[in-house]
Order: C-alpha cells, then sequence, then structure tokens
C-alpha cells in the first residue's frame, strides 16, 4: 500500500484528525458533503478544536486537499468512511449518513479498491448494509473485484493526550489477505499498535461492547448516587473510600450523552432484538442514563423550594452545555434534559459555555448562549459541564441554590 491514495469521508471529530495523521505518509484527500467545512478547513481553521490551526496548516502543507466534488476522489483507492451514525427519535440506529456515503464510494469504486469503515455500527452492518450498496453502485463484486475493512474509532472529543495516533487501533478485512493490508496501512501511523480481528463483525462487536461498557458502569454508579442521596451520604466520599481497593472501577455519575456512550447501546440491542432476544441489563443503564435529566431537575427544584424560593419564574443559570467538559462538541448533550425539565417547572432558564459555539447552541437547541452575567442575580445555579474555567468559579449569594452536577467545586447544595 505504498502508493495508497486515500479518501477520508466525513471530516467531523473522527475523520479530520485520521486525515491528518495519514497525510504525514500518504495523498490524502479529506471529502465532507459541507461546504462550510470544506471553506473553513480550506482556510486552516478546525471549529471542532481536535486540529490546531497549525496541524490544519501542516496537513495543508503535506498536500492534503479538502472537497465536497465526488470528481476529486475518482482516482483514490482507498476510501475511509467516518460519518457519524446516530439514533432516529424512535432510539433505532439511523443509517442514512453511512449508506449515503457508501453510495458516493460506489459511484467511483474500481477494481481492487478497498473501502474501509469506521463509523460505529451493529455487527454485521459492514456486510449486509453497505457492501449491497457498494455493490449496486459500482457494478463490481465484493471480495472479487473490490474489498472491504473494518476499524473502529476510538476518538475521545476534546482528550489531547490520547489523540489518534496514540490509541491502540482494531483492525479487520473481509479475507485475511486485506486484513492483514488494512492493518498495515493504519500501523504505519498508529504508534499505539494495532490488534488485528479475526473478521470485519468481531471489529464491529468489539466497538459497540466498549461503549456499552461504560454505560452500564455509568448506570450503576447514577443509580447508587440515587440511593445514597435518600440515605444522606456523599456519593464521592463512598466511590472514594471504594476506590482504594485495586480492582474498584473509577467510574463516577452524570449525565451520558455525546455521540457515542449514550448511542452505541442502541445499536448493540436493536441488533439483539433483530435476531429474537430482548437485552435486560443494556436497555436497563439506558433507561435509567436517559432519565437522570429529569432525576437532577427534580433535585434543584426541592432544593430550590427549601430554601423557601418561588419556582414559577425563577431564574436559573445552566453553566455548560455541551457533552463533556473542555470540549466544544454539543451533539446529545444530556444538559438539554435538564434545562427542559426546569423549563416544565416554570423556571426561566438561561445557559452560559466557555466552549460551545453560540450559532451551533441556537440551531440545535434553540437557545441563546450568554456571554457574560452577573451569577448573583439568579435563585439556582447548575454547574452542568466540568470546563476547567468554571472550577475556580466564585459563588457569594447564600440565597442561591447551587447544584454541581460533576462535583468540580467544595461546596454545593447539591450534587450527584
Amino acid at each position: 500500500m505504498i502508493q495508497s491514495k486515500i479518501a477520508v469521508i466525513g471530516l467531523g471529530y473522527v475523520g479530520l484528525p485520521l486525515a491528518h495523521a495519514f497525510s504525514a505518509k500518504y495523498k490524502v484527500i479529506g471529502f465532507d458533503i459541507a461546504q462550510w467545512r470544506i471553506n473553513e478547513l480550506s482556510s486552516g481553521y478546525d471549529r471542532t478544536l481536535e486540529l490546531s490551526d497549525a496541524q490544519v496548516k501542516e496537513a495543508l502543507d503535506n498536500g492534503m486537499e479538502f472537497t465536497n466534488k465526488i470528481d476529486d476522489i475518482r482516482d483514490c483507492n482507498i476510501y475511509i468512511v467516518t460519518v457519524p451514525t446516530p439514533i432516529d427519535k424512535h432510539k433505532k440506529p439511523d443509517l442514512t449518513p453511512l449508506l449515503k456515503a457508501s453510495e458516493t464510494i460506489g459511484k467511483v469504486l474500481k477494481k481492487d479498491d478497498v473501502v474501509i469503515y469506521e463509523s460505529t455500527v451493529y455487527p454485521g452492518a459492514t456486510e449486509e448494509d453497505c457492501i449491497p450498496i457498494l455493490e449496486k453502485f459500482s457494478g463490481l463484486k465484493f471480495n472479487k473485484e473490490f474489498f472491504c475493512g473494518y476499524s473502529p474509532e476510538r476518538i475521545n472529543p476534546g482528550d489531547k493526550e490520547h489523540t489518534v495516533t496514540k490509541i491502540l487501533k482494531v483492525t479487520s478485512g473481509s479475507t485475511p489477505e486485506i486484513g492483514k493490508k488494512v492493518n498495515a496501512l493504519y500501523a504505519s501511523v498508529i504508534t499505539a499498535g494495532t490488534h488485528l480481528a479475526p473478521t470485519i463483525k468481531v471489529a464491529e462487536a468489539a466497538k459497540v461492547i466498549e461503549n456499552s461498557q461504560r454505560d452500564i458502569n455509568i448506570a450503576f454508579v447514577n443509580e447508587l448516587s440515587m440511593i445514597f442521596n435518600r440515605l444522606g451520604i456523599d456519593t464521592n466520599a463512598v466511590l472514594e473510600a471504594a476506590g482504594t481497593k485495586w480492582n474498584f472501577l473509577p467510574f463516577r455519575p452524570g449525565l451520558v450523552g455525546g455521540h457515542c456512550i449514550g448511542v452505541d447501546p442502541y445499536y448493540l440491542t436493536h441488533k439483539a432484538q433483530e435476531v429474537g432476544y430482548n437485552p435486560e441489563i443494556i436497555l436497563a443503564g439506558r433507561r435509567l442514563n436517559d432519565n437522570m435529566g429529569i432525576y437532577v431537575a427534580s433535585q434543584i427544584i426541592k432544593l430550590m423550594i427549601k430554601k423557601g424560593h418561588k419556582i414559577e419564574g425563577a431564574k436559573v443559570l445552566v453553566m455548560g452545555i455541551t457533552f463533556k467538559e473542555n470540549c466544544p462538541d454539543i451533539r446529545n448533550s444530556r444538559v438539554i434534559d435538564v434545562i427542559r425539565e426546569l423549563q416544565e417547572y416554570g423556571c426561566d432558564v438561561e445557559v452560559t459555555d466557555y466552549w460551545a459555539d453560540a450559532d451551533e447552541v441556537k440551531q440545535e437547541y434553540n437557545l441563546n448562549l450568554l456571554k457574560d452575567t452577573d451569577t448573583n442575580t439568579y435563585e439556582a445555579i447548575v454547574l452542568a459541564v466540568a470546563h476547567d474555567n468554571y472550577k475556580d468559579v466564585e459563588l457569594n449569594n447564600k440565597d442561591q441554590v447551587v447544584f454541581d452536577i460533576k462535583s468540580i467545586l467544595n461546596e454545593s447544595d447539591g450534587r450527584l
């Protein structure tokens, strides 16, 4: 694969860092359907902040191109798909972006080309859903005239330590020979090493259980926080004490959002139900985590009542709308559940966030972000996201309720 020319399809939190890594050794074309994204990257700026301006410039200097024109990727021989795989309003997998990407690639696919999928899916999706589309639009036969691989993404948005080249990569191929070639391709840029899975389905399954496992563990500590709250016990003190045992898993309670942990379990349960098995533990964890926003809001309201605040029209400031700390990603942020529930109670909720893009928040959640605000003018403050710049916030109004979801303050009226 020394002469490989790579097209990375989808230039979001996953695709762009991967394209940057490959650009150091290969000719890379970054493809995205959004013209604004192409313009932005071509000018040297990444709004996701996964790449610095210097890194985007580095990719451009390496000869990397950004495009939304299908003809520009026609002469590539490796296609890597990194598009989102969300769920719909019924919490069912929405493969639309994945299938559209497969259709695009199918139109330019040539003999001996390799298509590698990175998007998180249920076991079997690559071979059962994507490959038939590649065959249909290319007119080529799978495993005879073109080949496939699957290498699940492991990007952690906002994490500047565990970047794409420093995370061990699982790889796989549609034949043993292609598996070795796919593995060699990634091994040439992934310094942390690779693990070649025996089949595509094994690699797909490995990815989807990574986040399902985290989801279940977080659901467990979320339930513990509810129990300990009723018992009048500090959950974090309990977890700190239990954590002194060498094999205790250090999970913390919180809102479970984002485009991975809050979504991927539904891909696995969908496939399980399709083959006649009704998952119990996975779905129970999902239900509990999905309802944490409502629980948090109810706890805030109870604390406000205890302090004598009138709930109807009470001003509440929510600090943080991104799905995790020190990251601009607002996708599937469950902070919105807290906000909507407080609004249902009649509260006047305002939102601020150091990292989030105001236009994106307006478009996604129809909320106007505040830039500057006097925290003393609110009946309640909700510290929803553990951004570093919130850790030293001074809240001096003793009459207001302070609810610290992520336990970043030494003192607060309530926390998980």
